[in-house]
């Protein structure tokens, strides 16, 4: 293992981003790699998982599912690495692990509150940890078949089915047997998900005619799998089946929003009897390992997969994180860190 250098960079969150702007809110630093107290682990992050939510955190929001970043510390996001340095007796160093550290070249971490996970290494792709045996596996896997509770034979939406979420939950769906759909911007994400991954429909939402495009969808919907939010949950809501399933995961079209606007549509979950329910990977964390034995059944027969949208280099974290909200992504955002 590579010695422990006396200094790292780090990103600081250094104002509340406004709209995409993050260039001006974050600064990639130079400070002391820092040392782990009595009960903390160091980790030499390897790889740092981007993802949208972590833009909600940045706001001054103080009704989100977890207070707002304090202005000023490096930037808090999921990291895989190995530790390095421990003063935790159950997490010895060498291990490589998931947490939520900071965007930053090392991450020093309590397990106790960073969510840290000692991971499997036979997996051939280390990135499969923050993938499909990861915390968007887990939220697609419990949206699909709990939260929505779909069923063989149901017709299945899914917003932003190209990002990492809604990518494992068109291919959950179809394991399921359910007929699967997905939304997504561009011509390039919608032939990803007719061509690889045999889709029943790919509807490009940034195109002209969603509205007939919905329409065209065999039957009605039962099951809205939503990422995003706004104006597309307005445009699902009146062809949803009678007494439909909506799970939501993600506001994606909101998280930039102090104030964010609901659906205009919302007449339509009494005439339809809909149930609407929100869920969170935090509310099942303590699930992974279960879940992970049935994903990593799937991933090893080929069932399931994930493509990396990769970019090298902590100092193009800003560059990687900003394909999330240009929908210039196909699967999951990471940096490789390379060292």
């Amino acid at each position: 293992m590579p010695p422990r250098p006396a200094e790292h960079r780090f990103w600081r969150l250094n104002q509340h981003p406004v709209d995409r702007d993050f260039a001006t809110a974050l600064s990639l630093e130079t400070g002391p790699v820092p040392s782990p107290a009595e009960g903390e682990v160091l980790i030499r992050n390897e790889y740092l998982s981007l993802d949208a939510g972590t833009r909600m955190w940045m706001t001054r929001r103080t009704d989100g599912y977890q207070p707002p970043l304090p202005l000023g510390i490096p930037m808090v996001g999921l990291v895989l690495g190995r530790i390095v340095e421990s003063r935790h007796a159950a997490y010895p160093a060498g291990s490589f692990v998931r947490a939520f550290g900071t965007w930053a070249e090392y991450s020093c971490v309590a397990p106790a509150t960073s969510g840290l996970f000692v991971l499997d290494e036979t997996v051939s792709d280390p990135r499969q940890h923050v993938g499909v045996l990861g915390m968007n596996a887990w939220t697609a896997f419990v949206g699909v078949t709990e939260t929505a509770a779909a069923r063989p034979g149901e017709t299945v939406l899914v917003s932003a089915a190209a990002g990492a979420t809604g990518l494992l939950a068109v291919q959950i769906a179809k394991i399921m047997g359910c007929r699967a759909y997905g939304l997504a911007g561009g011509a390039a994400k919608c032939a990803y998900l007719k061509d690889e991954l045999r889709l029943d429909g790919a509807i490009d939402y940034k195109a002209p005619g969603l509205d007939s495009a919905l329409d065209r969808i065999a039957g009605s919907i039962d099951v809205y799998f939503d990422n995003v939010g706004g104006p597309l949950l307005d445009a699902v809501l009146p062809r949803m089946a009678l007494y439909g399933r909506i799970a939501v995961c993600g506001l994606i079209a909101t998280y930039a929003n102090d104030k964010p606007a609901g659906p205009e549509r919302f007449d339509q979950v009494l005439m339809r009897r809909l149930t609407i329910k929100g869920f969170f990977s935090p509310d099942f964390m303590q699930r992974g390992e279960e879940i992970n034995r049935v994903m990593r059944r799937w991933l090893d027969q080929g069932r399931i997969r994930m493509p990396f949208d990769e970019t090298r280099g902590l100092e193009q974290t800003l560059v990687a994180y900003a394909r999330l909200f240009d929908g210039r992504n196909i699967g999951k955002v990471v940096v490789a860190l390379g060292h």
